[in-house]
């Protein structure tokens, strides 16, 4: 299967970046390096771009992203009564984080939905699970609501760290606007949907422009930031990041096994609405407090948990049974250990200690309610 590509795909492979498939996508992974005021490139890599977006600031593209919009008379109500979220949390300039269930509870996709009007709502999905949510929304809307896929049609750029301010504001773009809301700009004649949204924990900014202008802003934007320590961050950085803050990925912490309730997701559902989807399945879930629940771990000693590896309860010392298995798991470049995400028997709690099978060895881990590391994503 041939790849789909970024708007930024030169950009990528002029800064040496290590591409890898995520989503369908050809996507930067890592890069190479950064050239410094004396005129070496510096290792980069990872940890680096990580370190960058926990201390200045760092620039990735995450055009992969799905983009969709709903729009018509009552185009807010249709959306309202599909995903769980509750779109009267918000208003128009607002955004709000909502998931797309099955009728079963299962999670089809998580995704942001950008409520402009009553009339318009545009939503960024994950890339692999764009089309499932468009082919189930456009099924089931009605006359005079039309679904649009536009994911070939935008590039999205996300400015996060403590700095991402400063880069924004080099660029007379607004930073005044509080988390989850948006509001609409310009750089250099270009439009842009300027979200106070991200995947980091850091402060920062998500940028939505149209594909044809995107590397004009990426140029920018990296301009903008070179002062500030901006490096371009790729794929690798962003997935240690969302880790350390807990955050759930598609098809690791939430798929279609995997449920909201499961996930601990359950603040993202408007229980006291009268429909979604799902909403039967998942209240009964709730109600029979039944099935694994996502829990963090945390390593005690130099254990690193990857997708997969079993996770033993500890009886008298020693490993006993499995309770569970881990879905994400790195090593954190900010606690310098390993810490992982795992759905866990409802048996074990936070505070326990449990061992996860780590390349034929039982390595000790806490049991622990993320994040691992403290956010910073509401500052003002």
């Amino acid at each position: 299967m041939d790849l789909l590509r970024s708007p930024l795909h030169d950009r990528h492979v002029a800064l040496g970046a290590k591409l890898a498939e995520f989503g369908g996508w050809a996507m930067p992974l890592e890069y190479a390096g950064v050239v410094g005021d004396d005129g070496q490139r510096d290792r980069g890599g990872v940890l680096a771009e990580h370190a960058a977006v926990r201390e200045a600031v760092g620039l990735f593209d995450v055009s992969h992203l799905g983009k969709a919009l709903v729009r018509g008379a009552g185009a807010a109500d249709f959306v309202n009564a599909t995903l769980t979220n509750d779109l009267r949390r918000i208003g128009p300039g607002q955004a709000q984080y909502t998931l797309c269930c099955d009728e079963d509870g299962g999670t089809v996709d998580d995704l942001i939905v950008y409520l402009r009007s009553d009339f318009e709502v545009f939503l960024i999905p994950n890339a692999a699970n764009t089309a499932a949510v468009v082919a189930r929304l456009r099924a089931a809307a009605p006359a005079g609501v039309e679904v649009t896929d536009l994911h070939r049609d935008y590039g999205v750029l996300a400015v996060q760290g403590p700095l991402s301010d400063e880069v924004l504001a080099a660029l007379d773009l607004p930073t005044d606007h509080p988390y989850m809301s948006f509001t609409d700009a310009s750089i250099g004649g270009a439009d842009v949907t300027v979200c106070r949204t991200g995947y980091t924990g850091e402060k920062g900014y998500e940028l939505v422009v149209p594909s044809d202008a995107a590397e004009a802003v990426w140029d920018a934007v990296l301009e903008a930031g070179r002062s500030h320590g901006i490096r371009p961050a790729g794929l690798g950085a962003r997935d240690t990041l969302r880790t350390e803050m807990g955050y759930p990925l598609h098809g690791h912490e939430l798929s279609a096994e995997i449920s909201p309730v499961m996930a601990r997701a359950v603040w993202a559902i408007g229980w006291d609405k009268p429909e979604f989807w799902g909403k039967d399945a998942l209240t009964r879930q709730r109600a029979e407090r039944s099935g694994p629940l996502l829990r963090g771990l945390r390593a005690t000693g130099r254990g690193i948990p990857r997708p997969g590896m079993a996770v033993r309860a500890v009886v008298d010392g020693e490993p006993g049974d499995v309770v569970g298995e881990v879905t994400s798991g790195t090593f954190s470049p900010t606690l310098r250990q390993g810490i992982g995400l795992a759905l866990l028997d409802r048996a074990v709690t936070d505070g326990d200690t449990v061992v996860v099978e780590v390349r034929g060895r039982h390595e000790a881990f806490d049991v622990v309610k993320p994040p691992f590391v403290q956010p910073s994503t509401k500052e003002q």
